[in-house]
């Protein structure tokens, strides 16, 4: 059977699962998912965040590449009878019979990216006896913090135009995802706090995809916003206009899935 990036990886074909459970282990920790331990190794430490980034090394001369996603990491000490050559070996072993691609190679001297889709995994491994595993499910971190009306007001004082966080749809769709309330929430006070404010919902894109569909999907997601506001929110046609402005207008380039999240994104104009 073709391994996949969710198979769990055996580091030694005697390993069996009882060599996978130790009493020293630290409290609350648990084996990645995706790669078991050396047989006989403890685990140290260990962190999980279902929204988070870690930074892989991509080689020599190379940028870091940072991935966001569900990020897992656990640090083992192995047994003092096992060299650092023989962990090395097995869990490159693991990680190539397993189909992943390794990124960044260091050798023997322990480092190594691998990925597999949108599976990224790093190990670390020490002559000191340690070694770290640090896995990312890849997905984009979603915008959790909203601006206050506060925010939203300082920002149409001062430029004319402020980015509005916090409003999300699914890909290629027009529909305001019901976890938008907040956001929504703040543009209606800003309202209400200056009866005279006149406002554009300006939609903007990344740049996949044609030029006629993203300008599309824009128009329709600030019109989405516009209708909720006036529907939902008893705010007034006459306040409220909108436009798509597709990826005409970006704040970060487009050549990375970090500024393309950013440029994906409402905006409200003074009019």
């Amino acid at each position: 059977m073709k391994a996949t990036p969710s198979l769990r990886l055996c580091l030694a074909a005697s390993l069996v699962a009882a060599a996978c459970v130790h009493a020293q282990d630290a409290d609350g920790c648990k084996d990645s998912p995706l790669i078991s331990r050396f047989p006989g190794s403890v685990i140290q430490s260990c962190d999980q965040k279902d929204d988070d980034s870690f930074k892989f090394q991509m080689g020599e001369n190379k940028p870091d590449k940072e991935i966001e996603g569900k990020v897992f990491k656990v640090t083992y000490s192995f047994p003092k009878t096992a060299s650092k050559a023989q962990v090395v070996r097995n869990i490159t072993t693991a990680l190539h019979s397993a189909g992943y691609t390794f990124i960044y190679d260091s050798g023997s001297y322990g480092d190594f990216t691998v990925h597999m889709g949108k599976t990224w995994i790093w190990v670390s491994i020490s002559g000191g006896g340690n070694y770290d595993i640090v896995t990312v499910e890849e997905t984009a971190l979603t915008q959790d913090v909203v601006a206050t009306a506060a925010v939203l007001q300082s920002g149409l004082q001062s430029t004319g135009h402020t980015v509005v966080n916090g409003i999300h749809f699914d890909t290629g769709k027009a529909d305001v995802k019901p976890d938008s309330a907040s956001a929504l929430e703040e543009i209606v006070k800003l309202l209400q706090q200056d009866p005279g404010l006149k406002i554009y919902v300006v939609g903007h894109t990344d740049n996949v995809g044609s030029l006629a569909s993203n300008l599309e999907l824009s128009n329709r997601r600030a019109a989405a916003v516009v209708t909720i506001l006036e529907s939902q929110y008893h705010i007034l046609p006459a306040r409220l206009a909108s436009f798509g402005n597709g990826p005409y207008a970006p704040i970060q380039s487009n050549e990375s899935e970090e500024g393309r999240a950013v440029n994906r994104r409402v905006e409200l104009v003074k009019q």
